[in-house]
């Protein structure tokens, strides 16, 4: 054989021992037979361009509503978020999260229960209250400021819910999830401080021991976070650690 074609003869080689194993070159295979179809590349789903609440939220009714079967507060009075200019969200200490709950508040007085609809002013900014429930064991607010066409990124959110006790319970706790930060008021009183960068999981932080008081109890939430998802879930444990389920839940 011409010596200036031995170069090639391992090449040649490699080529027809690959295309005689299973699954060899696919370029050396016959197109596809009968009835084959080429595959088609995924087609990408179309992005939300509604604008709707509807999708992961209802508005709450008059009725009171019990928490899901794992003990979740789904209804919230839910306040349109306060824009901040965060760009990381690790510079969420306690000091940090102390500092703005307390700059960008709406009310100094912690049981207040806002309306549904009523507007209220937060430096220059004119925000409104939503009644929602949760179709979620979670309150998903970033599909919320969505939702609502408001900013989705750099938020401070308030959040109120009423809890309705047939008799007072005594030695629960407050658990509660977050992306990232939060704060939570028991009837006026601090409850739990959650700092730092986190995901949302649930029963990522637990309170002191609480007493839930016969009737109603105001439960106040901060949630603040700059870029990625916002998002919260919120129950009370017994003292076994078992989720409280004998509650009603209203927004008046």
């Amino acid at each position: 054989m011409n010596t200036k074609y031995k170069h090639v003869l391992p090449l040649i080689s490699f080529i027809i021992l690959s295309a005689l194993q299973p699954g060899g070159f696919t370029a050396l295979a016959q197109g596809p037979g009968p009835g084959q179809r080429i595959p088609l590349p995924p087609i990408p789903l179309k992005g939300d361009t509604t604008h709707t609440l509807s999708k992961h939220f209802t508005l709450a009714s008059a009725n009171k509503k019990a928490p899901d079967a794992k003990g979740f507060i789904q209804r919230w009075l839910v306040l349109e978020p306060v824009k901040k200019d965060i760009v990381r969200n690790n510079i969420f200490t306690d000091n940090y999260l102390r500092t703005a709950f307390s700059a960008d508040n709406f009310s100094g007085d912690y049981t207040i229960v806002p309306k549904h609809g009523e507007t209220v002013n937060i430096g220059n900014q004119e925000l409104k209250w939503y009644a929602l429930d949760s179709k979620a064991f979670n309150v998903n607010l970033y599909q919320f400021t969505y939702a609502i066409n408001r900013p989705k990124y750099g938020i401070l959110v308030w959040l109120v819910t009423v809890i309705d006790c047939p008799e007072e319970i005594q030695n629960v706790r407050l658990a509660a999830g977050c992306n990232s930060g939060s704060m939570w008021w028991l009837n006026g009183q601090e409850a739990l401080l959650l700092s730092g960068d986190r995901d949302m999981i649930a029963d990522n932080g637990t309170s002191a021991r609480l007493t839930l008081k016969k009737g109603k109890n105001i439960i106040r939430g901060a949630v603040i976070n700059g870029p990625g998802m916002a998002n919260f879930c919120v129950r009370f444990l017994d003292e076994k650690g078992s989720p409280l389920k004998n509650l009603s839940i209203s927004y008046q």
